[in-house]
């Protein structure tokens, strides 16, 4: 591959640990790889959890000038988009617990009496980022490497994966041991350090529950190495 990969773990509305990893990025590559192309893909939940959910959408809309990206949706992308479409206690329940309500907070909205209200939601995004947040892509294969959220169903060609699994599944693809025809890179399992192994690669090192936010350098060939943002924990994993 003349072209170097560097994924980014589940960000969680830490806009610092993003913009520092950033930087980690490009220092790196101007002195390891200054004669190939780079590619940054992030691998969703990008929002919830960290206090700068509405900054980390709009430094990833902006991108970094010069290199090319993707963003993938990641569920809680996803719990969001559905929110906007309803006013379902349940559906908004379900988003508000798993930091939802961080969110609202970084976009100045309330909804602490209940009475969920879609349409003060988009008003708050703007059709700018809704727009954004709807185009991404559920996966991205590039080379050897297929980059999805939370992973696969084993044995099931991507064509013909569903949506839910690939944001959602754990164990079933975590647990498998096959070779699933490219190494999965992912996020949405958090633990202190990346896990390698030769059917996948997890990214997710917990930006809010460790302040940790991690990148992946991928060239095709070697084992990957590893770029780290720290900070100080927050709320949720």
């Amino acid at each position: 591959m003349k072209t170097i990969i560097y994924a980014v773990g589940d960000i969680h509305g830490r806009v610092d640990l993003l913009q520092q990893l950033q930087e980690h990025i490009k220092e790196h590559h101007k002195f390891m790889h200054a004669q190939c192309d780079a590619h940054i893909v992030y691998v969703g939940d990008y929002i919830d959890g960290g206090a700068y959910s509405v900054e980390v959408i709009d430094c990833l809309m902006q991108g970094m000038m010069g290199w090319n990206s993707t963003c993938l949706l990641g569920n809680h992308e996803a719990m969001m988009l559905e929110c906007l479409e309803t006013d379902n206690r349940e559906a908004w329940h379900t988003w508000l617990s798993n930091g939802g309500d961080e969110t609202l907070a970084s976009l100045g909205v309330s909804f602490r009496f209940g009475g969920y209200d879609p349409s003060v939601l988009k008003e708050a995004l703007d059709e700018e980022r809704i727009a954004w947040l709807r185009s991404l892509p559920l996966y991205k294969i590039i080379g050897p490497y297929l980059f999805v959220h939370a992973g696969i169903v084993p044995e099931v060609p991507i064509e013909e994966q569903q949506d839910k699994d690939l944001l959602w599944i754990r164990s079933r693809f975590l647990d498998s041991e096959i070779d699933h025809g490219h190494v999965v890179v992912h996020g949405h399992t958090p633990g202190d350090d990346p896990v390698v192994k030769f059917n996948r690669i997890c990214v997710d090192t917990g930006a809010t529950s460790n302040g940790q936010l991690t990148t992946a350098v991928l060239d095709g060939v070697n084992k990957p190495m590893f770029l780290r943002a720290t900070g100080l924990a927050g709320k949720r994993g």
